[in-house]
């Protein structure tokens, strides 16, 4: 698959756990907890695929330097920021605010790879081969998947969210 439609896809699921994060109620903090662990997991292997795999193929394919730059800019910021929530409970004073701080930033770097003119587009216009690339990075997720601490932590992912 193109690796742009895989990005996209996962695009799609950060928006959708992004909406059910909103939608839970405050009290439930057991619930909030599961589903931000989700989210965070699956932050943190959709940005490192991209880091791995993406951007340096469309660095050398395009030599764009600030669509590059800035990407991993806002990865760098948004990892920064996932990191204080994690040190963080939904019981915090500031956990909403982080995470809505952070899902504005999710969002607005999904704009600038999606756009006309993005990333996505650049990409194509290079003729960068996105099939294999899409290839690479279905592997080096799965792969992130299984090692370590991070291949415990994607158990969370398909723990179901008691209410």
């Amino acid at each position: 698959m193109d690796i742009t439609q895989l990005i996209l896809d996962d695009h799609h699921e950060q928006r959708r756990l992004f909406a059910m994060l909103e939608q839970i109620s405050r009290a439930d903090t057991e619930v909030l907890s599961a589903l931000w662990g989700r989210l965070a997991v699956f932050l943190e292997l959709h940005a490192a695929a991209e880091e791995e795999i993406f951007y340096p193929a469309f660095w050398s394919a395009t030599g764009d330097k600030p669509l590059h730059h800035e990407a991993e800019i806002e990865h760098q910021g948004a990892k920064n920021l996932i990191a204080e929530i994690e040190k963080s409970d939904p019981a915090d004073d500031y956990f909403d605010a982080r995470v809505t701080v952070l899902s504005e930033m999710i969002k607005h770097h999904v704009k600038e790879e999606e756009q006309p003119g993005g990333m996505f587009a650049e990409a194509r216009r290079a003729n960068m081969d996105l099939t294999q690339l899409g290839e690479q990075l279905a592997q080096r997720k799965s792969e992130l998947q299984s090692q370590g601490v991070l291949g415990a932590l994607v158990g969370r992912l398909n723990e179901p969210l008691s209410r």
